[in-house]
């Protein structure tokens, strides 16, 4: 197949309040349409038949990056209620294990999950989350087989290893127990829209059909969620869109009770509670843009009471709490960096946690125990592979517990980190950190994969990757930009990378690519980008704003028709969106998200070589959108350079399940921009 597909045109009329689009590709949205299928799978055909010449490269990427995971491998054990639980990896399995050992590390292992006996067969699988009763008898866990993660509830008799009859489909993926050890709640998704909307109260053995309705939430720009508080005194049903939420709690002893309101939702009101030694503790950013801890008691939550804790501070951004008997710790943001500070009840003085590297990141591990003096975390840089330590927190001592092996001769002194504060156009400071590998030349003649995310708040920090050795051994740099849109440098960072503010994140992205040749990293000629989801929004934008700057582009389920989808209430997740994009209802953000939407700003111009790649059950990214985004860049661009589209027909959202099927996905990739450069082979 030398020539690429050509999508039929059926010319459809979008029409709205505050204008009417034509959109030629509307029909690829037909999931069940033979033509469709049809249309993805000669997509596919031409991609492989495009990329024939690197596939040898492929599969020795394929197996270079399968070789430096070390196969029989195990999570560091946590203790919970007398038992130390961890996941492990058999030799040539793609699936965890969910195992415990009771008394102590040295007891006999109970394999309470095998991850690869239950995936065996099945295109995709996925364990959601589990719960163990407070009896330690029984288990409540999730599955997912299609990737839409609509999870099916089972329960398991850890004791006899049997199952329980019932099966509860379309959850949210996981159940909390009450104290009674037969009641379980769970939260409910609408099987359309994917968002969890209801929770329901079920008996251990009983059918499903009889499970009580405790809360249903009607404003479905609200998702629900349900978990049982550290003390495990309470369960809380918790409710939350971008900018407010609520807390509803019930005593776990008493499951049949009624959920309380802990304070009800406010406009632009984020917050979370904790409990423990007698008071409830929130995080919130009630006048605290960036947040602050306070603290209120169990018999009044009113605001009145509440009182503060820790105070927010300007150039510090409180991203998570963990309590225990003695101490608070706070996972925190400085100068985009996310650190912990752990601040001691009797003396109220704080610290950080001592690390030296320029960038890194580290962030709270599995801490089920709430009276000890130890506090679980991981440590991770650009060039330090995942490392768990117990600090202790009285005494100051970290203890390092495991390193993530990296096969393969690996030597983090052999790479370089390099920190950057780039200037944008508006004069604002983008946080940017690059690695490569020692010899690299920044002359201009070497190549650079530039990512970004810059949406919802999510922030991204400098991690290692296993994988990406691939690329820095092969002479390539890397960059991660912390473009507006994260919270990176606070709440301020995010709320100017959103809305009416969120082609601040595209310009970001471009000036960092700017300041990359400007200061001889690389040049256009050598330049990727690289974005998923909302970070392939991101993509198309920067492709229709610059597209001379990139050699070539990576969009993984890149979500690139704002308009349509913000303007349909029934495509998953939408509803929920309108405080990251607005409601096109509205006529500014309807003209505002028309400005920068990828697919509607597609222009006859030449484009950059892209790959685009997406799954045919992506529940938040449907796949129909890069289908006719490459559909119409494919009838419009005015260049010869490559167009492929890669539809992976089995999975949704996050791609292939498995540890070692992801990583195919990966080595297409880098696969793909060593062809670009000319270099075939690599060998």
């Amino acid at each position: 197949m030398t020539n690429p597909p050509i999508a039929t045109v059926k010319a459809k009329e979008l029409v709205s309040p505050n204008g009417t689009r034509t959109d030629n590709y509307y029909w690829l949205n037909e999931r069940e349409n033979p033509q469709v299928l049809d249309y993805l799978k000669s997509e596919n055909a031409y991609t492989e038949q495009q990329m024939s010449a690197v596939k040898p490269l492929e599969e020795k990427l394929f197996n270079e990056m399968k070789g430096r995971i070390k196969e029989q491998d195990a999570s560091v054990p946590y203790r919970d209620h007398g038992y130390y639980y961890y996941t492990r990896y058999e030799t040539g399995g793609e699936y965890p294990l969910y195992c415990r050992k009771e008394g102590s590390q040295q007891g006999p292992e109970e394999v309470m999950l095998n991850g690869n006996e239950m995936g065996q067969g099945k295109s995709y699988f996925a364990i959601g989350g589990y719960a163990v009763s407070d009896d330690n008898q029984t288990l409540a866990y999730g599955v997912d087989s299609v990737s839409r993660r609509l999870y099916t509830l089972r329960f398991k008799n850890l004791k006899t290893g049997k199952l329980y009859p019932e099966k509860i489909a379309n959850t949210a993926g996981s159940a909390v127990w009450a104290a009674d050890n037969k009641t379980v709640f769970y939260a409910k998704k609408d099987v359309t829209t994917l968002l969890a909307f209801q929770v329901y109260r079920h008996t251990l053995g009983t059918d499903p059909s009889h499970d009580v309705l405790v809360y249903e939430e009607k404003d479905n720009t609200f998702g629900v969620g349900i978990e049982r508080s550290k003390s495990r005194r309470y369960i809380g049903i918790t409710l939350h869109s971008s900018l407010s939420s609520e807390y509803l709690y019930l005593e776990a002893n008493k499951p049949a009770g009624e959920f309380r309101v802990f304070l009800k939702r406010e406009p632009d009101h984020l917050y979370e509670v904790q409990d423990a030694n007698g008071q409830f503790y929130i995080l919130t950013n009630w006048e605290a843009p960036n947040f602050r801890v306070m603290a209120a008691p169990l018999t009044n939550t009113g605001k009145g009471q509440w009182e503060d804790v820790v105070p927010e501070r300007e150039d510090v951004f409180i991203e998570q709490m963990e309590l225990f008997k003695d101490h608070l710790v706070l996972n925190e943001r400085a100068e985009g960096l996310r650190e912990m500070r752990v601040i001691n009840f009797s003396d109220e003085v704080g610290h950080i946690v001592p690390f030296r590297e320029l960038a890194y990141t580290t962030y709270i591990g599995a801490n089920p125990e709430f009276d000890t003096p130890t506090l679980r975390l991981t440590y991770t840089s650009f060039t330090t592979p995942a490392t768990t330590y117990d600090y202790n927190m009285a005494t100051h001592k970290l203890t390092l517990l495991k390193e993530q092996p990296v096969l393969g001769g690996f030597n983090k002194e052999d790479y370089v980190t390099e920190r950057y504060f780039v200037t944008a156009r508006d004069g604002k400071t983008i946080p940017m950190t690059v690695v490569y590998k020692k010899g690299f030349k920044k002359d201009g003649t070497g190549p650079l994969l530039q990512y970004a995310y810059g949406s919802y708040g999510i922030s991204m920090d400098p991690t290692f990757s296993s994988a990406r050795l691939s690329l820095l051994n092969r002479g390539f740099a890397y960059a991660l930009c912390n473009i507006r849109g994260g919270q990176e440098l606070g709440r301020k960072w995010f709320e100017d990378g959103r809305m009416l503010h969120k082609k601040n994140s595209f310009t970001d992205f471009i000036d960092c690519s700017l300041f990359l040749v400007k200061d001889k990293f690389t040049s256009p000629a050598k330049l990727f980008a690289e974005g998923g989801s909302a970070g392939g929004l991101l993509m198309g934008a920067i492709v229709n704003m610059r597209p001379d700057l990139y050699k070539g582009v990576i969009a993984e389920v890149p979500f690139v028709d704002v308009v349509t989808t913000m303007s349909d209430a029934s495509i998953p997740l939408t509803t929920g969106e309108y405080d990251q994009w607005g409601n096109p209802a509205d006529k500014k953000y309807y003209d505002y998200m028309l400005s920068y939407s990828p697919y509607d700003n597609v222009k006859a111009q030449k484009y950059p070589n892209m790959l685009v790649l997406t799954g045919l059950h992506d529940s938040q990214v449907q796949y129909f959108e890069p289908a006719k985004w490459v559909a119409k860049l494919r009838a419009t661009k005015t260049d010869n350079n490559l167009l492929l589209l890669h539809t992976d027909m089995d999975a949704g959202h996050g791609g292939a399940s498995g540890r070692f099927k992801a990583l195919h996905d990966v080595a297409r990739q880098y696969a793909f921009l060593f062809m670009l450069l000319g270099q075939k082979s690599m060998m």
